[in-house]
Formats: structure tokens, sequence, C-alpha cells
């Protein structure tokens, strides 16, 4: 998932059966949809822990956490849960992570054994998949460089590498020119205003018959207006030079680095024990699901993660670029083997040539009483639809093959017709439920701290629900744990706008529950188990 969604967005346009019936205390499901929209902006305070909010004290489409804590956990000791967070490597070192983060106490570090056999050297809080692979090609292209199989996905594959490639190098070529051009136009207008810094109202006053001036104004008004500077333009010139040198490359080799067969999965001895990666800076997307997860609680630094009580196992398997199934295989294979009770997969791509080890490997953990919470995906598409696959996914021939799979789609902070993420993937039957995941503020590498948005926010978000209701009520199974969480949430039966065309539907109808997680109400369904 793109670390800067907002930005890339922006620049590329210019309930079910199994848990039986309880009273819920939190809010009255009649009341929801009389709840009055919130119309003036949030408060900084606000905008950092909006996910933590209540719906009818706050008039903020949270998950309720806060009263969690305050009205029933209060006095309460829970048991630990280890989360495993696969994803593009974690900072451990973080001032509000360290203490949370899981380590496997049946190994000595580094002494170059593989001290309880687990068939990993040194893994002391987790392991790197890909080393020190960091640029990665799209699943699409590794597909063609396989050459022509006469396969539908071969062609389907050829022809969005073919057109997505033609608009990333268009779009470079614009944001290189505006990139390049921010410097001088700054330049021009600080000495046609003769001061060293201007607002955009500076920028409308301004009356010139210099076309130079007028060029400058023009792009500086455009980057205020969007919220945008020369370092977020830069942001976006990476990502678009990222995929024309790495994701649609066909000569570009990702995998030479490892030294493995992708193609065997049984061929397991590579990667290396250091989850934070090869660059600190790069693991800010692994690093920001964490702490929604478990950033440490009431330490007077940072922020609150949403759960207490829990660890995080880091496991590094996301480049950037797509994934391989081989990696995320053996990375749940390992967080099941090594104790996690909740799997955090905040990535996705649309095409999946190993999808039976994937599978499998969901079966696995669904076997071992482990639950898996995942992205939906960032394309603003139906993703019950054939043409707008996402993986991973639980599904096998259309059935679902695990009861611990829980797909999650994204919410933005202002209740009413525009609370679903314009981003956010959704479906009926392929995502299960909806959580914050617009402008989440949460740790970056470094003792930073950032807000990012997301399906990739959405999930830890209900990950960290998760933890809460397993660590208080650890008799509950990995499947009842789903089904609370999808049978508590706030139902909400406002018309929503979703899609690329911005479709007007119920929102009800864009997931299997139609409902928001809700951590109150989880945890009193939980205790009513």
């Amino acid at each position: 998932m793109n670390k800067n969604l907002f930005l890339i967005t922006l620049l590329s346009s210019l309930l079910l059966a199994g848990c039986g019936s309880t009273s819920l205390v939190s809010i009255p499901k009649e009341n929801i949809d009389s709840v009055p929209l919130k119309i003036i902006p949030l408060e900084e305070d606000e905008k950092k822990q909006w996910s933590h909010k209540d719906l009818i004290k706050d008039t903020i489409p949270g998950m309720s956490v806060e009263k969690a804590y305050a009205e029933l956990l209060q006095n309460k000791k829970g048991a630990k849960v280890v989360v495993a967070v696969i994803d593009s490597g974690i900072d451990i070192e973080h001032e509000d992570l360290r203490d949370v983060i899981w380590t496997n106490s049946d190994e000595i570090p580094n002494n170059g054994k593989d001290d309880d056999q687990n068939g990993y050297i040194d893994d002391i809080h987790g392991w790197n998949f890909i080393g020190d692979m960091t640029g990665a090609a799209f699943e699409l292209t590794r597909i063609l460089k396989k050459g022509d199989d006469g396969s539908k996905e071969y062609q389907k594959a050829k022809a969005e590498r073919e057109r997505k490639l033609a608009s990333s190098s268009a779009q470079k070529k614009q944001v290189d020119y505006i990139v390049n051009a921010i410097p001088d136009a700054e330049t021009t207008i600080k000495d046609h205003l003769k001061k060293d810094s201007f607002s955009a109202d500076d920028l409308n006053a301004i009356q010139s018959d210099d076309p130079k001036v007028n060029e400058a104004k023009g792009l500086l008004l455009f980057l205020k207006s969007n919220n945008l500077d020369l370092e977020g333009a830069m942001d976006y010139q990476k990502y678009l030079a990222d995929q024309v040198n790495y994701h649609y490359n066909l000569d570009f080799d990702d995998r030479a680095i490892l030294g493995d067969d992708p193609d065997d999965l049984s061929d397991t001895d590579y990667g290396n024990a250091n989850v934070i990666g090869p660059d600190k800076k790069e693991a800010d997307h692994g690093t920001h699901v964490s702490g929604i997860i478990a950033a440490k609680r009431n330490n007077g630094v940072g922020i609150d993660g949403i759960a207490n009580n829990v660890e995080i196992m880091a496991i590094r398997a996301v480049p950037n670029g797509d994934e391989y199934d081989k990696d995320v295989a053996l990375a749940i294979r390992y967080a099941v083997d090594n104790g996690a009770q909740i799997i955090n997969t905040s990535f996705g791509k649309g095409y999946s040539p190993q999808k039976e080890w994937v599978t499998e490997a969901i079966q696995y953990a669904a076997k071992k009483d482990v639950l898996i919470i995942n992205a939906a995906g960032n394309d603003s598409k139906n993703i019950d639809l054939e043409d707008n696959p996402i993986y991973p996914n639980d599904q096998l021939g259309g059935v679902s093959v695990s009861n611990s799979f829980l797909t999650v789609g994204a919410l933005a902070s202002e209740y009413g017709g525009e609370m679903v993420s314009s981003f956010s993937n959704y479906g009926k039957e392929n995502v299960d439920v909806f959580a914050p995941g617009s402008d989440v503020w949460s740790c970056k590498p470094n003792n930073e701290y950032d807000f990012a948005s997301g399906t990739s926010m959405a999930a830890p978000a209900v990950s960290g629900v998760a933890a809460l209701v397993r660590s208080y009520y650890p008799k509950l199974t990995a499947a009842e744990v789903k089904m609370i969480l999808m049978n508590s949430g706030l139902p909400i039966k406002k018309t929503v706008v979703v899609g690329e065309d911005g479709n007007a539907v119920p929102f009800s109808s864009i997931s299997k529950s139609g409902s928001v997680v809700n951590a109150y109400n989880a945890l009193v369904l939980a205790s009513k188990k």
C-alpha cells in the first residue's frame, strides 16, 4: 500500500449468524443515523486520535477506544497477545514501539545459530524474508517476463502494463518539470514581492505583465491550494520513477539479491534477521501500521496505540513493489509457528500466480486458531467483481476457505455521505467491515510521527481491537473474535459515496456486516460470550 496515498491520488488525477443476539450498551443501533453531522473542522488533538473517538459523544466515526478503556477495562488485567505485522519492515528501535516488540526467548542473539531449530538463524524479533531487497517489480511485470503462455491472465497483464507504464512515463515528465520549476518560481515571487515568505493571499494579489511572474504565481497557487510543497512533489516524483525503473521494468531482476528460487516454496534458505530492513527510512509503512496497533500507551511519548498487552512480531516481506506469493506464504506460516495470535496483512496486489501457496497458509492459520486481518485495497473498486481481484484473499473457487480471515475497508473522519475513504475498495461479499483509514496519525521511523491514509491503516485499527478482545477474553477462538468484530460493529444505514465514479449506495451494501468496527461494543459482546 502506498505510503502517501492522498498525494498520489491527487496528483494522478490532475449481520451474520453465529454469535446470537445481545444488548449492546454503547450506541443503540436505531439511533445511529440520527447522529448530527460534524460540520466544524477537527481540532488538532481530534485529528491525531480521531480513530479512537466515539460517534455519539464526538460525532466522529471512530471506534470508541478511549471509552472502552475508561468504562470497561479499568482495573482489569489482560493476557499478552502477539500480533505479527507482515509488512515493509518495522523500526523496532522507535521510542513508542521498542517496549512492545516481540522477542524470541528461545533464540540466543547474534550467535549465528538456529537455537530454537525453527529454521531461522538469530530471529530475535521476527524475520526478514526479502533480505536487502528494496525496489521490486509489480506482479504483472513478473508474469510478462516468464513469456506468453497463451493465458487470459498474460494478455490482461500485458495490456495493463502498457497502459500504466505510458501513463506513469507521461506523468513523470510533468512532475519532473514541476519539481525543477518550484525553486525558480519561489525565487521569482520572493524577488517580485521583495520578501522571503508569502501566503496564498499574497499570490492572489499579484498583478503583473511579466509572463515569468504569472507562471510562477500559477504554479505556487496550485501547490498551496492542494496543500503541497516541494517535498511532496519530490515524493511523487520518486513514486513515478520507481514505477518506470522498477515496477514496470521488464529488464529489472528484483530477486537476484536473494539468491533463491521464487517458484520453489521448499527453498527457504534466504533472508535475514534484520526486520528493520537495509534502510530504516524505508520501513515507514510497517512502522506506521505497528504504531496504530500497539504504540506504547500512557508512556508520555508520541501516541497511544489501540491495544495494550501486545507484542509486535516483525516480519518483513513487502518490498517497494509487489510482494511475492512465496514470501507471503512463508511469512504467515512463520507467524503461526512462532506464536502469533493475530496477523496483520496491510498489502495487496491484483495478480497472484502462486495463490495456492498463500491460500494453504491462510488455511493453516485458521487451523492453528490465528486471526488474519487483511486490507481491502486502495483502488476505489468493487472487489466482488471478477475483473477486480485483490490478493491475498480467502477465496478458492468463490468459496471462503477460512473462518478467521477478515478484510477491512477504510473510513474518513467525517460522519455522513462521504465517510467512506475515496480510495477504499468495497464489496458485499469480499469486504467484511470498515474502520478508520484516512489521515491516521502514527509512528514513522527515527522517532517521528505523521499522517498516512489507506486500507493499510484501517486493517491495523481492527487488529488493535481484535488484540483487545483476545487479551481480555483469551478463551475466545479466532473465528469467534472475527464474528464478534462483525456482529458488534455500528450498522450504518446512510447512503454513502464509493468507487471511482462516486456512486451513491447504502453503506449496508458495501461489506458483509454493513458496519464500522467498535471496540466498546466488541468488548461488551465478548463478555457475553
